[in-house]
């Protein structure tokens, strides 16, 4: 269930709004006036939407690629190479 406050909770208790940001990483909706005004989260919650924004991107990309019939690379080879570099430079 969404966590829904004031904009007085905002200014009056900071504090605790942002240790419940960051304890159940979950946002909280703030209210002005009665109608919603804007959401507060952790930074860590904000990054890692950000990330899976951008990695839904990608995926969306490629998959448009493979679509319009893009080769793609065989997932075994790409590995060996991945784990290459990464062994090598241990």
């Amino acid at each position: 269930m969404p966590k829904i406050r004031p904009i007085s909770d905002l200014r009056n208790n900071a504090n605790e709004i942002s240790e419940f940001c960051r304890r159940e990483r979950e946002p909280v909706f703030i209210t002005k006036n009665g109608a919603g005004d804007m959401v507060v989260m952790s930074i860590e919650e904000y990054e890692r939407q950000q990330a899976l924004i951008e990695l839904y991107s990608k995926l969306s990309e490629a998959e448009a690629e493979i679509a319009n019939g893009a080769a793609g690379e065989d997932f075994l080879e790409v590995a060996r190479k991945l784990r290459s570099n990464i062994r090598g430079n241990i």
